[in-house]
């Protein structure tokens, strides 16, 4: 009989197994810091906001400088995360784009390294990370570099913490944490007031002390982050008055900003929660009941209330769906899986490949959609005399005109009249925007807009090559790819630029028209 030759004898990778829950560790530490990295290695650039905070941080400007807005705005709504930007930019001298790669790698690493502490088996949010992305494409949300992020971040932290500790009565250290944790979400995000969907899942679940505890720091939390910013009132009170106005003041759901709006619900929601149930039952997981677990509860509420505004779903119930499923998860590994086991070595390693394959996929495109991508810049000579004029305005009923023209012009001596959220506006302009979308963009709308239009403003407009907008009064001239850049028609005496207003051309071509009958 032949014996097994040294080299494969099982007894000799013993000493090994120390090393095994180590590489566990390296292994999802290093998926996790390598998933943004090949997303920004593609060339990815976020859409929107991210492309605004960078702007800014570069520009010096206040958002008073750079938009035009009512009375309402007057402090950044999200006061820490544009000063971090900004200290960067002064320290670093780093570009827009370099800070939006920052936002991008520092964000998503962030949320990403947030579950960790508080798992023995990490490996098993690795696998709910892949999940989520397969469902529902939820960590691409986790790349787009908005502080909103921290606050996801956060919320993940206060639920594992929970479910870590829960059984036991809160900790003085566990009070301090959360209520750093909420700090921070005030002071980078603002939207304090979202922290009451946490504090009303406790009470539902039945978690009263838990609930007294989180609601207690979520007060503390409010006080000290807006002390931060050096407005204690007036910066809680503004982001409550900006709430209600961007979704108070639009008569139809469609004309909302696209977070605001309702979803249909996640039918991919119950199928979680159902195959959980079952997986509980099937290996005897020693689980909470979801009616006793505010993780479920969070999960419900922001289930439910996404049928009103989709952000409580996104950004509430879907951290919550991952807590509870990566919960689970764990306690399926640990039933399993003995920690120093090689099978759980190869099964991380194969975990982390589909996580990181699943996560980078270039499916349709959702990372380089950009590299196409077209900008309006004032040193484009294709572009001379198009761009608006020292202490012009941008009129456009398109949002992404503002973030992609500011991000690529941060200095511009211009403003924007629709800027990141359209109830910012003066009212009056905000009827010209709301009428826009109301009737799809039909190009009698603008009216009001070109009224008020000087030499120094552009109307800026979507568009095919094909023609022009119908919009006589302008002169026209199709900048880039898909988009129309409109200015008053540039009437000089004595070589010394007139201004005109819309309204005298069309007074002139009203009069022009009536002369030839």
């Amino acid at each position: 009989m032949n014996e097994t030759p040294d080299y494969l004898n099982p007894a000799r990778f013993e000493p090994l197994r120390r090393y095994v829950p180590l590489a566990v560790w390296a292994i999802t530490i290093l998926t996790l810091l390598l998933i943004p990295l090949k997303i920004i290695g593609y060339g990815f650039i976020p859409p929107d906001d991210a492309l605004r905070h960078a702007g800014k941080a570069v520009s010096g400007k206040t958002w008073q400088e750079v938009l035009v807005v009512n009375d309402t705005y007057k402090i950044d709504h999200e006061y820490g995360w544009s000063l971090l930007l900004e200290k960067i930019h002064a320290a670093t001298n780093a570009s827009a784009e370099t800070i939006v790669i920052f936002s991008v790698v520092s964000l998503f690493v962030l949320v990403g390294l947030a579950a960790l502490p508080w798992l023995r088996y990490p490996e098993a949010w690795l696998a709910t990370l892949a999940l989520s992305m397969i469902a529902a494409l939820v960590p691409f949300r986790f790349l787009l570099g908005r502080p909103y992020i921290i606050t996801i971040a956060a919320l993940i932290s206060v639920l594992l913490l929970w479910r870590r500790f829960g059984s036991a009565r809160p900790k003085w250290w566990m009070a301090a944490l959360m209520t750093a944790l909420i700090t921070a979400s005030v002071f980078f995000h603002g939207t304090w007031y979202l922290w009451a969907l946490p504090v009303a899942a406790f009470f539902f679940a039945g978690q009263f002390r838990w609930g007294f505890t989180l609601a207690g720091c979520w007060g503390a939390g409010i006080f000290l982050g807006s002390l931060l910013t050096g407005h204690l009132i007036d910066y809680p009170l503004q982001a409550i008055k900006v709430v209600l106005l961007a979704t108070g003041m639009h008569l139809t759901q469609r004309t909302l900003a696209t977070e605001l709006q309702p979803n249909d619900g996640d039918l991919n929601t119950l199928f979680i929660l159902g195959g959980l149930l079952l997986l509980r039952r099937l290996a005897g997981l020693n689980a909470p009941s979801f009616w006793r677990d505010p993780v479920f509860w969070l999960v419900l509420l922001g289930w439910t209330l996404g049928f009103k505004v989709g952000r409580f779903w996104a950004d509430w119930g879907w951290p919550a769906l991952m807590v509870l499923v990566v919960c689970d998860l764990q306690l399926l590994l640990t039933s399993r899986l003995a920690p120093d086991s090689f099978r759980r070595l190869a099964l991380a390693g194969g975990v982390a490949l589909i996580t990181f394959l699943a996560v980078t996929s270039d499916a349709r495109s959702r990372w380089t959609y950009n590299l196409t991508e077209q900008y309006l810049t004032a040193d484009n000579p294709d572009l001379a005399g198009w761009m608006p004029e020292k202490g012009g305005i941008i009129y456009s009923a398109d949002m992404g005109v503002f973030y992609h023209t500011f991000y690529k012009n941060p200095q511009a001596d211009w403003r924007y009249m629709v800027g990141f959220e359209a109830t910012l506006m003066p009212r009056e302009d905000f009827e010209v925007y709301h009428k826009v979308h109301w009737n799809f963009g039909d190009n009698k709308a603008y009216t009001p807009w070109l009224l008020k239009m000087k030499l120094a403003d552009r109307l800026v407009i979507q568009g095919g090559r094909g023609s022009p907008p119908g919009i006589p009064q302008l002169e026209w001239n199709y900048g880039i790819s898909g988009m129309w850049i409109g200015r008053l028609p540039n009437h000089r005496q004595g070589g010394a630029p007139v201004t005109v207003h819309a309204s005298e051309t069309i007074d002139s071509l009203t009069n022009s028209a009536s002369s030839t009958h």
